[in-house]
């Protein structure tokens, strides 16, 4: 097991939980939760995670401040910046990967799909890469995002107003590895200049 890279499991079935965790254990300390609230009570008390991997089959929860699915998605990403997060879905859906990935997610892989597509999803998102089920893209490949996660960060917080600096201090990088981020992001899109970058990716949906 490794004592480096750490991935949190959130969803309300233990049989769900103990199954990704025997697929997991030998690659993440693997931790549980049971829900949205629990998750973010876990990051507060054990510190960053590596991954998280959140159940979508629920939605949102009825109880005030228990969020649960792309709630849940969204409130991870505002909790921890740099977590990598893959959202588990009933089913291969392009529209609700879309979804999970608007919300934040990382990647996104049904639970109807071989272990071996989670195990994927789950070691993409830990290296801050994107990863879509590709049963749920239609065509049979993963479908990537044309920025990566770290891109993605940091084109928002460029939207949000935010300098380099205040940008490196937030996600603990250095200036010049935001520069160096933003530079690759600026040439994926094909974009002049910031700006023109935070406009093609409020288009795309890329950020929000």
């Amino acid at each position: 097991m490794s004592d480096e890279r750490r991935c949190l499991v959130v969803d309300g079935h233990p049989v769900v939980r103990l199954g990704v965790r025997r697929l997991l254990d030998e690659r993440f300390k693997v931790e549980e939760a049971a829900d949205g609230r629990d998750a973010l009570q876990m990051l507060m008390d054990y510190g960053e995670f590596d991954v998280a991997i959140i159940d979508l089959g629920r939605g949102q929860s009825r109880k005030s401040g228990n969020p649960s699915g792309t709630a849940a998605i969204r409130a991870l990403r505002k909790a921890s910046p740099g977590l990598g997060i893959v959202a588990h879905g009933p089913r291969a859906e392009r529209f609700a990967a879309n979804e999970a990935m608007k919300a934040g997610a990382t990647a996104y892989v049904a639970k109807s799909s071989p272990a071996e597509a989670l195990t994927r999803a789950v070691e993409s998102a830990a290296d801050a890469e994107t990863f879509v089920d590709p049963a749920a893209t239609g065509n049979g490949v993963s479908a990537r995002p044309p920025l990566t996660r770290r891109q993605r960060q940091i084109l928002q917080m460029i939207a949000d107003g935010h300098s380099t600096s205040a940008t490196a201090k937030r996600l603990g990088l250095s200036a010049e590895t935001i520069r160096t981020h933003s530079k690759a992001a600026l040439a994926r899109l094909g974009a002049r200049d910031r700006a023109h970058a935070v406009a093609i990716g409020l288009r795309s949906s890329l950020i929000d």
